[in-house]
């Protein structure tokens, strides 16, 4: 196999895996140990920057070691994993800030399921306003349950 597909398969892995990472960290530390960032995130009027911005340059940290590492080796390994993150962080500043926060007014309105589940299921987690008893702390991968709901409620809004 050629290097290209190598780190082709290394980026598209953990982008992926990355889903992971941010499902297991919003659970438990967002809403666990760094509760104190994150809790005003689920504020019912937030301000345009919040505490729980902090997590960007938490998570960029390892992006841009594994960049400049990786590249300072000839572009090995590291970097692509570094470009994963990157990539991941690029589609979850997209999803969560953009299209559901609507932080900036570049997409807001939609018609397509993926986003419309999106949409519920984050919904539904800031239903919680508390750090505990919380759902759906994944972000571009949604349950099967608000698939459904989305299919079910085609025509109507969420």
């Amino acid at each position: 196999m050629d290097n290209w597909m190598i780190y082709l398969l290394i980026t598209i892995g953990t982008f992926i895996f990355m889903e992971g990472v941010a499902w297991f960290t919003h659970k438990y530390v967002m809403h666990g140990l760094l509760w104190v960032l994150h809790k005003d995130h689920h504020q019912k009027k937030p301000h345009f920057f919040e505490k729980n911005d902090a997590f960007f340059i938490i998570f960029a940290t390892p992006s841009i070691l594994l960049f400049f590492f990786g590249a300072e080796k000839g572009f090995n390994w590291m970097f692509y994993i570094g470009l994963g993150i990157l990539l991941y962080g690029i589609a979850y500043f997209m999803i969560h800030d953009v299209v559901i926060h609507q932080r900036f007014k570049w997409f807001s309105r939609s018609n397509n399921k993926y986003i419309k589940t999106i949409k519920r299921a984050h919904k539904m987690h800031h239903k919680h306003l508390e750090r505990h008893h919380g759902e759906s702390f994944g972000m571009l991968f949604a349950a099967r349950k608000y698939w459904q709901h989305s299919q079910k409620n085609k025509h109507g809004a969420l």
